[in-house]
């Protein structure tokens, strides 16, 4: 039976994008029930659009409060009622509350190789701090930014000529193989998470 997901972004939805595509070429054997974002203008909007996907724009601007943000929020993941939860883009640090109503069900992909470089700019990070070699993470969400149980870790060489730009880049043509990689091991039921280590079942 195949997985239900739902994905949730602030932007132009590259990573999205990507799901999409591995969906649409059974690649990853699930059907994408929503797209979530906190962001009407999101270029992600018209993506899903064109691949069929319900839309639901809850717009953080339009709350008083992040707190009154994330009970909408909740009530609208609880709706769709995914069995996972893809982050792609999205641009808000989520509460406590809410990542662990859906703990071990929902992913996100950074651009580091985590746990170096957390946050904002890792990219930049990377080129400053002088390493030969980056890459993308995706990871379980828990509590703690960045920090959840890794799932799996692409690298790309860091070149001399390379700026924040570049790095980024690279590092995101191989983010489209490894968010779909990883959501595609979820949704075989292949993961077994045993503490902070993700065991990938052959």
């Amino acid at each position: 039976m195949k997985k239900r997901i739902a994905v949730l972004a602030s932007g132009r939805g590259s990573n999205f994008q990507a799901v999409i595509d591995a969906i649409a070429a059974g690649t990853i054997p699930a059907a994408c029930e929503a797209l979530i974002t906190d962001n009407p203008g999101a270029y992600a909007i018209e993506r899903a659009g064109k691949a069929g996907i319900p839309v639901r724009v809850i717009d953080y601007r339009s709350f008083s409060s992040r707190e009154a943000y994330e009970r909408s929020l909740l009530a609208a993941m609880q709706e769709v009622d995914a069995d996972l939860y893809v982050l792609a883009g999205y641009m808000r640090i989520l509460g406590t509350d809410l990542v662990r109503s859906f703990s071990g069900k929902m992913v996100n992909i950074h651009p580091a190789l985590l746990p170096s470089f957390t946050g904002l700019h890792a990219q930049r990070q990377a080129i400053l701090h002088g390493v030969k070699v980056a890459g993308c993470t995706v990871h379980f969400v828990d509590e703690n930014l960045d920090c959840g149980p890794i799932i799996l870790q692409y690298c790309v060489p860091v070149l001399d000529g390379d700026d924040e730009d570049t790095l980024a880049d690279r590092i995101l043509e191989r983010e489209h193989e490894c968010y779909p990689e990883a959501i595609r091991l979820f949704c075989e039921d292949r993961l077994d998470v045993i503490g902070r280590r993700v065991r990938i079942r052959s």
